[in-house]
This record gives C-alpha cells, sequence and structure tokens, in this order.
C-alpha cells in the first residue's frame, strides 16, 4: 500500500515537472523569436526596391553604432510588402503609402495600429538616354505618353528623329506604377508602349542603352553617390525636367532637386513610410527611430530624397564662381 502511494506520488510529481518542462520550451521559443531589443538582435525587414539606395545607406551606420543588431532587408515590390506584413513575416516595411482602412480593420481586429512614419519625400525622375535633346515635358504630354495618346517623339518635338516612344518602369507591382494610376493618368487604362522590366537597376541599364526610351525611375536611383551634397544626378543619363504649365520652358520646368521636391515646383513627388506592426520595443523600433533620428535623416539628404525632418537651403552661385 505504501509502494502504490510513493509511486503515485513519484507519478504526480514527474507529470508535474513535464508540465512545467513544456511550458518553459515554449516560453523559450516565443523568446527565440522575439528576443531582440532596440539595440540588439536579429531581424528581416520588407523594403520597397525603390528606396533601396535609402535604406543600404541606413543599415551599415545603424549596425555600425549598435554591433550587437543585424538588419536583414528583403527588397520587393510594394505589393509584396504589404502581403508580408500582413502575414506576419515582417514587422517592418519601408513603402511609399499609409495603411488602408482594409488594412487598418484587420490589424483593430487584433487590437493592434502599427506606427506609421514619413521619413521622407521622395520624387519620381524620368530619365532618358543621354544623346536626347529633348528633355522638357509638361505634365499634360507626360499623362498622355503614359495613356498611349503621345506615342512617338515627334509629337513632342517635330524635328525628333528618334520615332516610337518606349516607355519602362521597374515592375507592375511597385509602388511606381500605383504612383502613374493615382497621381498622373487617374485611371488604370496605360498605353501599350509601357513595359514593366523587373528592377530599377534595369530601368536604368535599359535607359542608358535606348535613345528612344523614357524610364520612370525613384530619384534616390540616379542621384550621383560621388556628390555627398546631393546637387547632381548621374551622367550616365539625362533627367527630364517637368512643367506643370502649358508650355514646357526653362524658366517653368524643374527637376527633382531636394529644394524644388520640398516646395512642390517638382510635382512628382511622394512620401516615403516606415510601418511597424512589433507591439514590443524590439529592434524594428529602434531602427525606425534611428531613421527618424537627426542622424538618419542626414543619411537621407546624402540620397537626394528630401528628409521629413530637415529644410533644403537653396543656394545661387553667381555665373562665373
Amino acid at each position: 500500500m505504501k509502494i502504490n502511494k510513493l509511486f503515485l506520488k513519484a507519478y504526480r510529481l514527474l507529470g508535474l515537472v513535464s508540465i512545467i518542462a513544456l511550458v518553459c520550451t515554449s516560453c523559450k521559443s516565443k523568446t527565440d523569436r522575439h528576443s531582440d531589443t532596440p539595440t540588439t538582435g536579429s531581424i528581416q525587414i520588407s523594403v520597397d526596391e525603390t528606396f533601396q539606395p535609402i535604406i543600404e545607406s541606413e543599415i551599415p551606420v545603424f549596425e555600425s553604432i549598435y554591433q550587437q543588431a543585424k538588419i536583414t532587408p528583403i527588397y520587393e515590390t510594394e505589393v509584396d510588402a504589404f502581403k508580408h506584413l500582413l502575414q506576419d513575416s515582417v514587422r517592418l516595411i519601408v513603402v511609399s503609402r499609409e495603411l488602408t482602412m482594409k488594412e487598418r480593420e484587420y490589424f483593430a481586429s487584433k487590437q493592434f495600429l502599427p506606427k506609421q512614419l514619413k521619413i521622407a519625400l521622395d520624387g519620381v525622375a524620368i530619365i532618358t538616354h543621354k544623346s536626347n535633346p529633348d528633355t522638357l515635358l509638361t505634365m499634360e504630354q507626360l499623362r498622355k505618353i503614359l495613356i498611349g495618346e503621345i506615342t512617338t517623339w515627334k509629337k513632342i518635338n517635330p524635328k525628333s528623329k528618334l520615332g516610337p516612344l518606349k516607355v519602362v518602369f521597374d515592375n507592375k507591382n511597385s509602388s511606381t506604377v500605383r504612383f502613374v494610376v493615382d497621381s498622373i493618368t487617374h485611371t488604370g487604362n496605360l498605353g501599350s508602349n509601357l513595359a514593366a522590366l523587373e528592377h530599377n537597376k534595369d530601368v536604368l541599364e535599359y535607359v542608358k542603352k535606348t535613345p528612344n526610351s523614357i524610364g520612370l525611375i525613384g530619384v534616390s536611383w540616379i542621384s550621383d553617390p560621388a556628390d555627398s551634397t546631393a546637387l547632381s544626378f548621374l551622367k550616365s543619363v539625362k533627367v527630364m525636367s517637368i512643367s506643370r504649365e502649358d508650355i514646357a520652358e526653362e524658366r517653368n520646368s524643374f527637376q527633382p532637386f531636394q529644394a524644388y521636391i520640398n516646395d512642390g515646383r517638382y510635382p512628382l513627388t511622394r512620401s516615403v513610410w516606415m510601418v511597424n506592426s512589433d507591439p514590443r520595443m524590439g529592434l524594428s523600433t529602434g531602427f525606425l527611430s534611428f531613421v527618424s533620428s537627426e542622424r538618419g535623416q542626414r543619411i537621407i539628404l546624402k540620397t537626394g530624397v528630401m528628409p521629413s525632418t530637415m529644410p533644403v537651403r537653396v543656394i545661387k552661385l553667381k555665373d562665373g564662381l
């Protein structure tokens, strides 16, 4: 009888130990997944490829300051970035829009709303081949090009010998396409002379090799990295000047320099957002805080994009200086 009681006690104790071990294992697995702090640990983030040059400039500086932190960016389309955020595959994304009402409702159903922070103002640059003498466009001309009403260079300049217009952008699911539809054409019907490639670097390479082409690309991709002042563009392509008026002239047409993005004279602008769905104070929160800090904003300034919290001065130089 005593043996049976001892056996029963031992069995119950073994069961209790097993339960505690199971709970501890479960806690450990959860902790392992989200063991990062604002300055330590390892995470993946999703980044709209349009903003790759910005994030590639931010991460090395952040990791050099916080050497126990590792951020791995996934450069993809904006559509995929939001998909991965909603699937909880990543908890921080860099994109060109805020959450939609439907996306807000989804997170609200989980009793949590991600933090959204505007970190910059970007310009969508219109680039053409470096040999092309025609570098001025009105917004109306650009709209007609994108919907397929203008399909030859002669309709822009009767003296042009370039023939058909070829228009390229990075990807059919990119934020650039959404920007074109929402802010320029105001219609989903785009011209048959438009072609989707795969990446922003493909747009650059295509325009470099194709004299009759126009490319749409984020300004950080064509900002000259050798110029620390961010006041010049790559010499391998020409950056077109865009006018809001009916006739494009030098006096009323502007390129996507930071000052013109900032004061609205350059018409093709959009915001850059970081969306953080981590309810904890983890590494994604730390990185977001860094990018929005003075140091992080100065890094953005050097990429040719307009940081959201830093003013840009316009300096006029006299001829001959």
